[in-house]
């Protein structure tokens, strides 16, 4: 495809964002539940963990919104519309798969950076001080591009039943906040816990999100920004391929 071409892929893909950003995002419930799912977490956790300093756990409801909101419509987005018929219309237009993959995970990207940017200035209002606010803006729009291809990976499976995919996504997604350093430091992990979240892209994330406000980090940081974009690549690389293979068993 010559370069007109894919520029004409792009331009249709940014449609399908502006689709779903209307249709699936600017509603009250997801909206309600990408701010206020990871809110009373870390409400919950504060409650019981007094100890802790607030920039570890404001961090950590940061690195929580940006993954909850980054992956909570995508993974339904196909199997919805799928089972209204609408994916077999996308499907006959002159449209890649890729290209549909694209524009959902632009949605995605675009909806978790915004929720995301809320919650930082919540963090400010409770007199954080952001130290390092460029490597904090860069790590956000790396780990909402790598989130959003996970939730696009997990609407893999050819099912129209947006509850199957739904279970599917939150057996994954709690487990990966439970490991990924974001209630307990990784210092405090043991071994075995430290190695489940080196697998984790939230670890990356939630630790350039502490240095952001503190100073302090586990790894370095080009470590985990270049943990971030290699997941990143993977994820993306993945679901596209998987895609492509998956969508003629949706029709």
């Amino acid at each position: 495809m010559n370069p007109a071409g894919y520029s004409e892929q792009v331009r249709r893909a940014w449609a399908i964002a502006k689709k779903d950003i209307r249709i699936y995002y600017i509603k009250g419930p997801v909206l309600i539940f990408g701010i206020f799912m990871p809110v009373f977490l870390f409400l919950a956790f504060l409650m019981g963990s007094r100890q802790l300093p607030l920039a570890f756990l404001v961090s950590g409801l940061v690195g929580m919104t940006l993954f909850f909101t980054a992956t909570a419509v995508s993974p339904a987005i196909f199997p919805w519309e799928g089972q209204a018929k609408t994916l077999e219309r996308l499907a006959s237009c002159p449209i890649m798969v890729e290209a549909i993959v694209l524009g959902d995970m632009i949605a995605s990207t675009l909806f978790g950076i915004g929720i995301t940017l809320i919650t930082v200035v919540i963090g400010l209002a409770l007199g954080l001080s952001l130290i390092h606010g460029i490597t904090l803006l860069a790590a956000i729009l790396l780990a909402a591009c790598c989130f959003s291809a996970i939730g696009m990976l997990l609407a893999v499976p050819p099912t129209n039943v947006p509850s199957n995919i739904m279970m599917l996504s939150s057996l994954l997604k709690f487990p990966l906040v439970f490991i990924s350093g974001i209630f307990v430091p990784l210092e405090q992990m043991p071994p075995w816990g430290l190695a489940l979240a080196f697998c984790s892209p939230l670890t990356y994330f939630a630790d350039l999100v502490r240095y952001s406000f503190t100073g302090s980090h586990f790894f370095a940081v080009w470590v985990d920004i270049a943990a971030l974009g290699f997941f990143m690549v993977i994820f993306t690389a993945g679901t596209m391929y998987l895609h492509k293979r998956t969508m003629p068993k949706r029709m």
